[in-house]
């Protein structure tokens, strides 16, 4: 077991991992990736991406540096440094990423005197271009990405946002000149699709939204590339950054901003991935039936089906394996602070827990460490981030290939 010390065995030993399990990182320095949504892994599977911080326990600061590398596993999981960055916080990171289609590219967000960018480099030359423009997800074929504002994140959302630009909307509530914004990964170009104005003044049911402050988060496209689903959530104006949102409204559209969808617009939706084109798995509310797993088909009214029944009944960083009958998924710390790991057969109806993990109480709020399971590129491991005793959050990789997953 590469990296693996006494400490490292006992917390493996405690968590109960069914399958074989190899730690990734190690102290000094606390590792993580962030979220489940990115590709973490080159296409080859050889090298993880990851960021390297020097404490824990607090929000990032303006001044606050993050290391940018990757490990290489067929060298002992050596620690390549890539860079830097000052965007970041706890729960996505940087957005580092592999940018799709790519071999040698990766991309990250970072701070460059009042505004936000986008640094790709390519870590074979190691030739850097940056774009001027931050950037939140990437289309399938590298092409574009979907771009919010970080800095009005960072006033409602802790955990979600970067310091150290400040929101020239920050006392619009539903500014029209921003929200969610296309960008050209060629040459950071941007275009504004769709304004919070716009979705701001769409009727919401429930109650009057007009005297709240709106926001975008949660950005993702679907597999073919042609439309994108986002969260449009809103807060208190003037309140503090809240863990959690005062409401959230479920949308697609068009990657050109056109077709405009609510898909849920019952005040809860939370973590979702795309199974296919039209389908889309959602931990959200419905008013008739309450939290659950449904899969809502895209451009529909209010069409779902509910996944799990009576075994799916918390939220969980949700993704499909290849064979998408498999869902992979994570849950938040129970009462007794344990928090799952699992597979289910969405088909069958079958659950395969991977592991347990303790999460010390010091992880919580903010800098909270949620497991965020990635996959590799071959389906056949997936990688977690976790507090592993004294050494803190690092990351783990839990070998899959050797369970019946065609079932």
């Amino acid at each position: 077991m590469q990296n693996s010390t006494p400490a490292y065995r006992d917390f493996i030993r405690q968590s109960k991992i069914s399958v074989p399990v190899y730690p990734l990182t190690r102290s000094p320095g606390y590792h993580w990736f962030g979220y489940y949504d990115k590709f973490q892994t080159d296409p080859n599977d050889r090298c993880v991406l990851g960021m390297r911080v020097d404490f824990e326990h607090r929000t990032p600061r303006s001044g606050d540096e993050i290391k940018i590398g990757m490990l290489d596993l067929q060298q002992g999981n050596r620690w390549i440094e890539l860079g830097t960055s000052n965007a970041w916080n706890w729960q996505q990171g940087c957005m580092l990423q592999w940018l799709p289609g790519s071999s040698d590219e990766v991309l990250w967000n970072d701070r460059s005197a009042d505004r936000f960018v986008c640094h790709i480099l390519d870590i074979k030359t190691m030739r850097k271009r940056t774009l001027p423009v931050p950037v939140y997800t990437v289309s399938p074929d590298g092409a574009f990405g979907f771009s919010v504002d970080f800095e009005r994140i960072q006033d409602v959302r802790a955990g979600y946002g970067y310091s150290g630009v400040e929101d020239k909307y920050r006392t619009i509530l539903a500014p029209e000149n921003t929200g969610l914004w296309k960008i050209s990964l060629a040459d950071g170009s941007k275009k504004l699709i769709v304004s919070l104005q716009e979705i701001a003044a769409i009727p919401y049911a429930p109650e009057d939204l007009t005297p709240y402050k709106h926001y975008f988060n949660a950005i993702s496209i679907n597999p073919g590339g042609t439309r994108v689903a986002f969260l449009h959530r809103w807060s208190i104006p003037g309140e503090a950054a809240r863990v959690s949102p005062l409401g959230t409204r479920f949308l697609t559209a068009a990657v050109d901003g056109g077709d405009i969808h609510v898909l849920n617009d019952s005040r809860m939706t939370s973590h979702f991935c795309w199974k296919n084109d039209r389908q889309i798995l959602a931990w959200a509310n419905r008013p008739e039936i309450g939290n659950r797993f449904y899969l809502f088909e895209d451009m529909t009214e209010k069409k779902y089906e509910i996944v799990g029944e009576g075994v799916l009944k918390v939220d969980g960083h949700c993704s499909f394996l290849r064979n998408d009958d498999w869902i992979m998924n994570d849950t938040y710390p129970d009462q007794n602070r344990q928090v799952e790991l699992y597979l289910f057969n969405a088909r069958t109806g079958e659950k395969i827990v991977l592991g347990k993990f303790f999460m010390d109480p010091k992880y919580t709020g903010e800098w909270r460490v949620d497991l965020h399971p990635r996959q590799t590129r071959d389906r056949q491991k997936v990688i977690i981030d976790c507090p592993v005793g004294v050494s803190g959050r690092q990351m783990l990789l839990l070998d899959l290939s050797g369970l019946n997953l065609r079932k």
